[in-house]
């Protein structure tokens, strides 16, 4: 797993490649809440480069959701694509999340 971030407008984009599980979720966890706790209130993850999510990683996302709602933030979802996009519907989260088709399409409509 890769995490990369850059600050466009007033969020934080926050790219996640490669796979997302039991394993990995620990660290995209610590990454992010280091990250929150570090006074970011809006992210955008771009999750088009992640391959696979477990429910190891949705349970990391509503971790960090649930954190940046606390602190009257807000957590973003977009790029998503094949096996992850599929998780994410069967599990509700396009009912609970803004969800976009890509980062751009985020950005522009914030």
């Amino acid at each position: 797993m890769e995490i990369e971030k850059k600050k466009e407008k007033n969020l934080l984009v926050v790219s996640v490649q490669g796979r997302v599980d039991a394993l990995t979720a620990p660290a995209l966890e610590k990454d992010l809440l280091e990250t929150v706790s570090g006074g970011e209130k809006r992210l955008l993850l771009d999750l088009s480069g992640l391959q696979y999510i477990s429910s190891a990683g949705l349970r990391t996302l509503l971790i960090i959701a649930k954190k940046l709602k606390a602190g009257q933030g807000e957590i973003l979802f977009a790029g998503l694509k094949g096996p992850v996009e599929e998780v994410f519907k069967i599990s509700g989260f396009y009912s609970i999340f803004k969800i976009f088709d890509s980062p751009e399409t985020a950005l522009s409509r914030i």
